[in-house]
């Protein structure tokens, strides 16, 4: 039990931070006057060019001023976003088709080593400046523009150097700490539905073969937020692409499936369709890269493809399709496992459709199927066409082939 009195300390010294936040208000004011000496500085070279006394080495001068200021608003950009976001309150940016790359695994020490960089690269413009306009700048602000551009960049690289360790130190403090949550918390079970209660479909139970389970390969404990993203994507079993058996498909493009285990496809709003026979393992990878994504800091929902229509036939007969569309736009990236099982009639395919064209440029999506995009008539019917030009527009077919993996096994333990 903790002590009140020392809790309420320590909320009322963290809530302190806030004081912060008018600096940051400053650095958006700040942004403001860049932006006003920018187009003051475009509009002066635009009238030196129009009355033509414009000098080539003017042009250029110019042209490197507006570089200058335009980094230097970069800078501001990350100092007033990330700072503000990692010591302030966090920025609920989550799902927005704009959220900046770098933001969802900023911190402390990343935002110092870009702020590093970004300081040489304004540095290095400074300096380029005083050698295009050489005949006018001396020797020794030469010399010393060159030694202090020098004296920036090996800060920089010390800062880059030292952040290693001190990242890594701070992951395994998360790695620590959530398995600290983990441990307190135990391990959920899974209850069912209870009589006469509806299953959600992002939570129905899943009766399927366990699948293949090779030796693990040791890999670093995650977060918990990202254990809490793992938890409530709804994934039948945790599986990781160290695990895949890549012995068993006799066919699979594995560089595409390791470039695509780094997440940046969830970023890119592109998709990914996994196609093969059944037991090749499609399960397998559309799950791990839903774990990896979850561990890039995005939420995922994963569910069958019966799942998928049971919940958005709910939602359209209870008149809220449309808003059950957008509320998926909080997940960036849905994966929709086992399509070509079942086929579905009309008014079934036509909500699929409308899925896919709603995610389209907007989020991503993961999907395994029995047979190739050229075959969904088969499972779609006039739909078809339709949805997959707009599913294999940005998207990575990752073709599978070989036997099932649980068929393997059973005849294996048959024979012995």
């Amino acid at each position: 039990m903790q002590n009140t009195p020392t809790t309420t300390l320590g909320y009322a010294l963290f809530a302190t931070r806030w004081l912060q936040a008018p600096l940051y208000f400053g650095l958006v004011a700040a942004q403001g006057v860049y932006v006003y000496k920018f187009f003051k500085e475009l509009w002066t070279l635009i009238l030196m060019c129009v009355s033509g006394h414009a000098t080539e080495t003017y042009v250029m001068l110019a042209v490197l001023k507006l570089v200058d200021v335009v980094m230097i608003a970069n800078l501001l950009i990350m100092v007033i976003v990330g700072g503000y976001e990692t010591f302030v309150s966090r920025i609920g940016l989550q799902g927005h088709r704009d959220q900046p790359e770098w933001l969802s695994h900023v911190n402390s020490n990343v935002l110092k080593v870009k702020l590093a960089t970004a300081i040489v690269g304004i540095s290095s413009v400074h300096l380029l400046q005083m050698f295009v306009d050489v005949h006018h700048t001396s020797h020794h602000a030469l010399m010393w523009g060159t030694v202090i551009h020098m004296a920036f960049i090996a800060s920089a690289a010390i800062l880059a150097y030292m952040s290693g360790p001190m990242a890594a130190q701070s992951d395994r403090g998360h790695a620590d700490r959530g398995h600290a949550d983990r441990a307190s918390a135990g391990h959920p079970q899974v209850v069912g539905p209870q009589p006469g209660q509806e299953t959600p479909a992002a939570t129905l139970p899943h009766p399927r073969q366990p699948e293949p389970e090779p030796e693990p390969v040791p890999v670093s404990e995650p977060d918990a937020d990202a254990e809490a993203r793992i938890r409530a994507a709804g994934f039948p079993a945790r599986k990781l692409l160290e695990d895949f058996d890549q012995q068993h498909p006799r066919g699979f493009d594995r560089e595409t499936v390791a470039r695509l285990g780094k997440a940046d496809f969830v970023t890119a709003r592109h998709n990914v369709v996994f196609v093969g026979p059944t037991g090749t393992g499609k399960t397998h990878l559309a799950v791990a890269l839903g774990v990896r994504a979850c561990q890039a800091g995005h939420r995922v929902l994963f569910a069958t493809a019966a799942e998928w229509a049971a919940r958005l036939s709910d939602a359209r007969a209870a008149g809220r399709l449309d808003a059950e569309l957008a509320a998926l736009d909080e997940h960036p990236l849905l994966i929709v496992d086992e399509i070509g099982y079942t086929p579905f009639d009309a008014a079934t395919a036509g909500l699929f459709f409308q899925l896919v064209a709603h995610r389209y440029e907007r989020g991503s999506l993961i999907v395994t199927s029995d047979r190739p995009l050229g075959r969904w008539d088969e499972v779609f019917g006039t739909s078809a066409p339709a949805m997959v030009d707009r599913l294999a527009h940005h998207a990575e077919v990752v073709r599978l082939e070989g036997d099932s993996y649980r068929t393997r096994r059973a005849t294996a333990a048959w024979t012995d």
